[in-house]
């Protein structure tokens, strides 16, 4: 994933990354199992325009059988970055947004370079589990 930008917001930063390819609803919730898995307290909200709800899931399983939507979000305390995390998956787009809580010292500032080293192996990984079947 290429990182395009970063900023800060509060005491949020807030990234957008394009991934390699467009991708479809299999490949988002492949994606969004892994982040449920190493998540504490994980949350999964899925929508298109008109109309955004809670996902009651309980398990990386419950995630992989989600219906089909506009995006899916999943947020919660990451178990790998050690932080509160949000990120935003776009069906059939190849843009993804990510907010992290400024609350460790390598995700204070909007620094681009920074952030880029902090978060982009996490974020190759999850494209990475994208296209494991």
């Amino acid at each position: 994933m290429k990182l395009l930008g970063v900023e800060k917001q509060g005491s949020w930063l807030y990234s957008e990354w394009n991934l390699t390819y467009r991708v479809g609803w299999e490949n988002i919730l492949r994606a969004a199992a892994l982040i449920f898995e190493y998540t504490d307290e994980p949350e999964i909200l899925t929508g298109d325009a008109y109309e955004e709800r809670r996902a009651e899931v309980s398990d990386p399983e419950g995630v992989l059988a989600l219906e089909e939507n506009g995006y899916l979000i999943i947020r919660g305390l990451s178990q790998i970055i050690k932080v509160p995390l949000m990120i935003t998956f776009y069906n059939q787009l190849d843009l993804v947004r990510a907010a992290v809580a400024c609350a460790a010292e390598e995700f204070e500032e909007a620094d681009y370079r920074r952030f880029n080293l902090s978060m982009c192996q996490f974020m190759d990984s999850i494209e990475l589990a994208m296209y494991n079947a």
